[in-house]
Order: C-alpha cells, then sequence, then structure tokens
C-alpha cells in the first residue's frame, strides 16, 4: 500500500556540543521519508526553491522515495539555523527564513491520489485539510501540528482531528491542546475530538499511544552517543507510518509494533547530524534495535501471579 508525506523541505544548520553542519538536509518530509523508506517506499509532496541542491534528493531517490510531488520555484530555499545546549533537551532557534515554504499550497499529483496511508508534516491545518480533499480513500491518516498552530488556528486544527486517524505531537503541544497538565487525561481530552489515536512523544524518555483500547509506553533507546536530535520525531512518525504501510495491518497490536519501530528509527536519526545515519543503516541494524527494546522491558511475571502473594 501506497504512503504519502506532505511537509516541509529544508536546509538546516544545526549547532551541538558536538559539532556543527551547515545547509544539511532537513525538513519534515525529508526526515520521515528517510526513515520510512527504509522499511517501506514513500511518496513525497513539498516544495523548494531554485537554490535548493536538488541532486542530493535525487540521491535519496534510488532508495525508494517518489519525489514526484516536490516543487521547484524560482525563490529561496526554507532554511532553519539552531543551537542545542549541552543536554540536548533545549535549542535556540537563531534563524527562520521560510523562503517559497510560505507560500507552499500542497497539489497532491493524480498519481498520488490513491495514497493508502497519509501523513501529514506540521504545516498549517487549512493547508492539511487541503491534502485531505484531495486524496480519495486513505484507510489511515495521521498528522503532527505544533503550539503555533495550536494557538492560532486551534478551530481549524479541531476540525482537522475529525478527519484524522492519529495525531502525533510531543507532550507540551497535548498539554496546550486540552489544557490539562496531566498527559495522560490531555490525550483523553484530544480522543473525544476526533483522533483514534494519540502518540505523545517524550523525547529522552520515550513516547506513549494512547487509544480507547489501551495504552502503551516505549522507552527512549539508551544511547551513548548523540550528536543531533533535529528531525527525531519525524523519522520516528516515518517508521511508525511504513510499519503500518508495509504490514496493511492497523490492529491496536499492529500499532504497539509500530511504536517500536518508530522508536528506533528516531534513534537512529540523533546518531548523526541530519539524515547522515540512514546512508549506512542496513535492514539487519534496524532488526536488531526492534529486537533490543523488547529486551528493555521484558521482564517475568510469575512471582506476581494472583493469589500467590508476594515473592
Amino acid at each position: 500500500m501506497t504512503l504519502l508525506v506532505v511537509g516541509s523541505i529544508a536546509l538546516d544548520s544545526v549547532e551541538t556540543p558536538f559539532g556543527e553542519t551547515a545547509d544539511a538536509l532537513g525538513g519534515s518530509a525529508v526526515f520521515f521519508s528517510v526513515a520510512g523508506s527504509l522499511i517501506h517506499p514513500v511518496q513525497v509532496v513539498g516544495v523548494v526553491g531554485h537554490d535548493y541542491p536538488y541532486e542530493r534528493l535525487e540521491r535519496l531517490a534510488r532508495r525508494g522515495i517518489d519525489l514526484g510531488g516536490v516543487e521547484r520555484i524560482q525563490g529561496e530555499s526554507f532554511r532553519w539555523k539552531g543551537k542545542y545546549s549541552y543536554d540536548l533537551q533545549n535549542r535556540e532557534t537563531l534563524e527562520t527564513r521560510l523562503g517559497v515554504f510560505a507560500a507552499f499550497e500542497p497539489r497532491i499529483p493524480e498519481a498520488f491520489r490513491d495514497a493508502r496511508h497519509v501523513f501529514l508534516g506540521n504545516i498549517d491545518p487549512e493547508l492539511q485539510l487541503g491534502v485531505l480533499d484531495q486524496i480519495h480513500d486513505p484507510l489511515l491518516v495521521a498528522c503532527d501540528t505544533m503550539n503555533y498552530w495550536i494557538q492560532s488556528k486551534r478551530d481549524v486544527l479541531l476540525e482537522l482531528l475529525r478527519r484524522v486517524d492519529v495525531l502525533l505531537v510531543n507532550d507540551a503541544e497535548a498539554r496546550q491542546l486540552s489544557g490539562d497538565w496531566n498527559i495522560y487525561r490531555a490525550a483523553r481530552w484530544i480522543l473525544k475530538h476526533g483522533p483514534r489515536y494519540i502518540v505523545i512523544k517524550q523525547g529522552e524518555y520515550g513516547a506513549v499511544l494512547v487509544g480507547a483500547d489501551g495504552t502503551f509506553y516505549v522507552p527512549a533507546f539508551p544511547l551513548e552517543e548523540v550528536f543531533d536530535p533535529t528531525g527525531a520525531g519525524d523519522a520516528f512518525a516515518g517508521g511508525f507510518m511504513a510499519h503500518l504501510a508495509r504490514t496493511q495491518d492497523v490492529s491496536h497490536e499492529n500499532l504497539r509494533r509500530a511504536m517500536v519501530v518508530g522508536s528506533a528509527m528516531g534513534s537512529f536519526a540523533v546518531e548523526r547530524f541530519s539524515v547522515q545515519r540512514f546512508d549506512e543503516l542496513t535492514p539487519d541494524e534496524i532488526a536488531a534495535r526492534v529486537r533490543a527494546f523488547s529486551e528493555l522491558v521484558r521482564f517475568d511475571t510469575e512471582p506476581f501471579n494472583e493469589g500467590q502473594g508476594w515473592p
């Protein structure tokens, strides 16, 4: 089944205590598609300016990424520059130049309109609704958003939530959207407004899946080296959605597995700058890390069985 992502394609300049990079491939659609394409082919819709190093994107196309929906127009490409603190949990945006992305209006090619799995990257919710109007019959729609849209276009965002199956946000965004500081009550509030599931990303603490049929938590993978957390959430989304598209299974049990696959891809993303880690990543490494996640939380419950008392 086809997997479509609509989002930003950017050039990132990032400084961390462990190094820096300039004009590296970035943006939600890039991180999503690079991570997801290692599991399932991805179709991309986005926009770049005349100055974008398009040959670097074309190199990605050989990995199973269809760039047929990427527009190239006159003007400057979207650029972002940021600096991270020593613990990599806080970042300062030094510069944002939207360029051609400021006027981006997604046009879905006819060949992409039968996509069965759709991910709406962090763009204006009015544009996200416009994308859904162009898709014929999606099986699963997931979307991301941010505090700016929650504050400035709340009514439109709530309308969008009635048309999506999964919302992926961080804990601060879930709290802002619901008005509740407790993320589990916040998740329940959001579920009442449309989505069947919500994924709450918690950075170094992992991610939580909440739905009517239960709650599932995935811890962050313990890494000894972290270089750049930029794009980790989009890489998570890429792995999550690609697993669902590959397996063609949207059951609760498979969504739990998708959470682990997404967490694995997010953990790979932070090990290098930009999307560099995915250049060398193999299917065996992905499988090994997914298996390693199971060892993080597996334990024997036999001593605690009901009726046996405390061991």
